[in-house]
């Protein structure tokens, strides 16, 4: 496993604060220092428009994972891409029991040099999505979609 292979702990514990601020929204806090975010419910769920929403906290998480992750193999790898982008689109579904995520997609597109690293970018993005944290906890089904695309040309 990718973050056993580095000699870490076997338990870290993350925690942010979250408070109802006013009207349909509230706020999210972590450390001293990180800045907080404002959020409410979706519009399709009574909340207010133009705020961060814990579906897309979800697909971020997931997103910033799927990056972060990738830099550090990509970094021990010394692999160095041109640019990593990542899309990420969560399906909620209604089912038994209520709405919940029943699959998320990730289209990461890797930008890189040539063709030799073009192989070689594919195999890491793969490799990524086996390891990140945040993807392997998850009980809603991930895809990936991947692209990796030469610094002129388009490739996958």
């Amino acid at each position: 496993m990718f973050l056993e292979a580095q000699n870490m702990s076997s338990s870290y514990s993350f925690s942010v604060n979250t408070q109802w601020s006013s009207g349909g929204h509230g706020v999210v806090e972590a450390d001293p220092g990180v800045a907080s975010v404002e959020f409410s419910a979706p519009p399709e769920f009574q909340g207010e428009a133009g705020y961060w929403t814990p579906e897309r906290f979800f697909v971020a998480a997931i997103g910033s994972c799927f990056v972060t992750t990738f830099r550090a193999i990509a970094g021990l790898s010394k692999f160095q891409p041109v640019a990593l982008e990542v899309s990420v689109q969560g399906t909620v579904e209604k089912g038994e029991g209520g709405y919940s995520f029943s699959h998320v997609t990730l289209k990461p597109r890797l930008t890189v040099e040539n063709e030799e690293e073009a192989g070689r970018g594919l195999r890491l993005l793969q490799k990524t999505e086996r390891a990140c944290l945040v993807s392997r906890s998850l009980k809603s089904v991930v895809s990936m979609e991947p692209t990796v695309e030469l610094v002129s040309v388009s490739v996958g």
